[in-house]
């Protein structure tokens, strides 16, 4: 008996961990709304105050226009895409190749 509550027991441990990661990795998942005010937050740290307020409120209310067919970060990862295998580059190489062009503006 008592192994098969020990047994029950670290099942139902097994179960709740397994669920609290779940919940963490659904939290750790940015939206579209957050991905936008990320960039846009990005964009605005030279700004300050009023020019700040106002940027923010242009840059998260802009729509993307429909010839870029999303957002500025999904166009530049095809462009540094198109780049790194225009360059044939591979493995490490490639990685740091992505890493500078996707972080350069």
């Amino acid at each position: 008996m008592k192994k098969f509550l020990t047994l029950l027991a670290t099942v139902a441990a097994l179960g709740l961990s397994m669920g609290a990661a779940h919940a963490a990795d659904a939290a750790a998942a940015a939206t579209p709304q957050q991905s936008k005010m990320k960039t846009c937050n990005m964009d605005a740290k030279d700004k300050k105050g009023d020019e700040r307020k106002a940027f923010m409120k242009e840059c998260l209310s802009a729509k993307p226009a429909a010839a870029e067919g999303g957002t500025t970060q999904q166009n530049k990862m095809k462009t540094c895409n198109a780049d790194a295998k225009t360059k044939a580059l591979k493995g490490d190489e490639r990685k740091a190749f992505m890493k500078s062009c996707l972080s350069n503006k």
